[in-house]
């Protein structure tokens, strides 16, 4: 596990527990699984799935019936992140609110991180 012990790497909004949750219960899923990838204009993105069980190597956050599982390679660049729910006239979707993003695109779907010792 990364991070501060005691800590969770992320935290969930109530509005994306709520999501979390309920797709989790109508798929019969064990949860969703973050990770990161190389990819979009400003260079990584966020990657998202739900899964029928945890690699051993992921951070596992249960939060009110909602379980999160972090890939291990997204950990580091995820903490401290707030994943939230939003629902707008023309969309619904996750959003992260990720204090390690250097800069994102004008999309939102791409983002950079400034990697100590790899400026």
């Amino acid at each position: 596990m990364f991070g501060i012990p005691g800590k969770q790497a992320v935290t969930i909004t109530p509005r994306a527990v709520k999501q979390i949750s309920k797709l989790m219960e109508k798929d019969g899923r064990a949860g969703l699984r973050i990770g990161i990838k190389k990819g979009g204009c400003a260079g990584m993105e966020y990657t998202m799935e739900y899964v029928d069980e945890a690699d051993p190597n992921d951070e596992v956050i249960e939060q009110d019936g909602a379980r999160v599982m972090i890939a291990p390679m997204a950990q580091m660049f995820l903490f401290g992140t707030e994943i939230d729910y939003e629902v707008s006239l023309l969309e619904s979707s996750f959003k992260f609110n990720n204090p390690n993003v250097a800069e994102a695109c004008g999309c939102g779907e791409s983002i950079s991180f400034n990697v100590p010792g790899h400026e």
